[in-house]
């Protein structure tokens, strides 16, 4: 399904955003930080297939040829195995063949983001959690200033996992990995709240990545793993 922001012209830095870290898989195309189109997968786990052709029928829609691209970003994990070597090697691809920098962008933080609103709201920290099977998630934590608190890890969920943070703070749990978490903390200061679309914040950040030339090495560089492997796919 394509979706159609409100297009703003006469703004610089035209990027590619490429999301395959989880289940949803999305792309989409900004400019100055705003985006203008966005394209996301109508099925779960399909990100391979689905790639490519959503890309040639995002930039199709907008009648922006590819060569018009400044960048392209890639959220770069922790998230699906599968998923995270698709997008890096379509990102790095499309890099290669425009001869553009590659930007990368942490997956959870890009989750963090999307939810500083309702963390301001609430006085909380956020944090964000991925769903790594059986009792663990890829997890960070973060100020509602974006201060890092937790880095990005794999973890294994016990009653105690966050009573350091939960002592004096809320915090706001999203993310597929959350619903673990709520079935088995006693802590009442531990709300949760459903994720929100990444997108937006996605297109700023690798905007301000842009302009800061806070580019990646396109030959070496690999997705956030936090594990030796990871997938969706059940057991």
């Amino acid at each position: 399904m394509i979706i159609f922001a409100a297009l703003i012209c006469n703004l610089s830095r035209m990027l590619l955003l490429i999301d395959t870290a989880t289940e949803q898989a999305s792309v989409a195309l900004s400019e100055g930080g705003a985006v203008l189109f966005t394209e996301e997968s109508p099925l779960p786990r399909e990100h391979a297939s689905w790639l490519q052709p959503a890309i040639q029928r995002m930039m199709g829609s907008a009648k922006i040829p590819m060569n018009r691209l400044q960048a392209v970003a890639v959220s770069a994990g922790p998230g699906s195995y599968t998923g995270l070597r698709v997008g890096m090697a379509a990102a790095k691809g499309i890099c290669y063949a425009l001869k553009i920098p590659l930007i990368t962008v942490g997956t959870l933080r890009l989750m963090a983001e999307a939810m500083i609103p309702a963390a301001k709201e609430n006085g909380a920290l956020i944090c964000a959690m991925i769903d790594a099977r059986r009792q663990e998630v890829f997890t960070a934590l973060y100020s509602a200033d974006m201060d890092e608190m937790l880095p990005p890890q794999a973890l294994i969920l016990d009653k105690t996992s966050f009573d350091k943070y939960l002592t004096g703070n809320r915090i706001i749990f999203s993310g597929s990995g959350s619903e673990k978490w709520k079935l088995i903390t006693p802590s009442k200061q531990a709300l949760f709240i459903s994720q929100l679309n990444v997108i937006e914040p996605f297109a700023k950040i690798s905007d301000r990545y842009f302009a800061e030339k806070k580019w990646a090495d396109t030959t070496y560089s690999e997705p956030i793993y936090l594990k030796e492997f990871y997938t969706h796919a059940k057991k």
